[in-house]
């Protein structure tokens, strides 16, 4: 049977309805908020990493690993915030005692009824949390990447920056796209008749 609280989130190409999350901001050590219009504003891209849970096993690993390349996701112009079904309360005990979130700086933000969990589509009833999801959107509004995975493997972070530089790259060049394993600074490819078979030479 087709769950529709979990398949039937949001969707790529989609523009993102507004929203906005109480925070714990680590660098601060203060709550906040963040809202994704006041983001769109700055002309800012957003990261969503959604996780399942506050002091549990393979998150906390997870948030170190965003947390690594947190400089190069700014570099691109983009804002990261966590989420899970948390309260930002529990964001503020569980980076102050897990050691592996000392260097997280990025918001914290808290999803406790679920809102915006079910909004992406990651949001398990039978659990209360949040699948680890994550999402890229761009400075308009519009989500372009997205990645959904069970609870028990996680994620990667250089991968996400490899994507995010990626769609950073053809919203600032619409005439070309990236190939697999692109990354930045690598050669791109512009789609048209004279590329129509002959994609091998292009790489070349």
């Amino acid at each position: 049977m087709i769950r529709e609280d979990i398949c039937c989130g949001l969707r790529i190409a989609q523009k993102v309805p507004d929203f906005e999350i109480d925070t714990y901001e680590p660098v601060k050590r203060k709550f906040g908020k963040f809202k994704l219009s006041a983001n769109m504003r700055k002309k800012k891209w957003t990261v969503l990493v959604f996780y399942p849970a506050d002091f549990t096993f393979i998150c906390p690993t997870e948030l170190a690993d965003v947390a690594e390349r947190y400089r190069d996701i700014r570099k691109a112009g983009a804002e990261v915030v966590s989420v899970s079904t948390d309260t930002h309360f529990v964001h503020m005990a569980w980076q102050r005692d897990e050691r592996l979130l000392q260097d997280v700086k990025y918001p914290m933000g808290a999803d406790p009824t679920g809102k915006i969990s079910r909004m992406f589509g990651v949001y398990d009833k039978e659990t209360g949390l949040a699948f680890r999801g994550t999402f890229i959107i761009n400075p308009d509004g519009v989500m372009v990447g997205s990645e959904v995975n069970f609870y028990n493997v996680g994620r990667n972070a250089d991968e996400l920056v490899r994507k995010l530089e990626g769609f950073v790259h053809v919203y600032a060049h619409p005439a070309e796209v990236c190939p697999a394993k692109w990354e930045k600074g690598g050669k791109t490819l512009k789609p048209g008749e004279n590329l129509v078979g002959k994609v091998y030479e292009a790489l070349g």
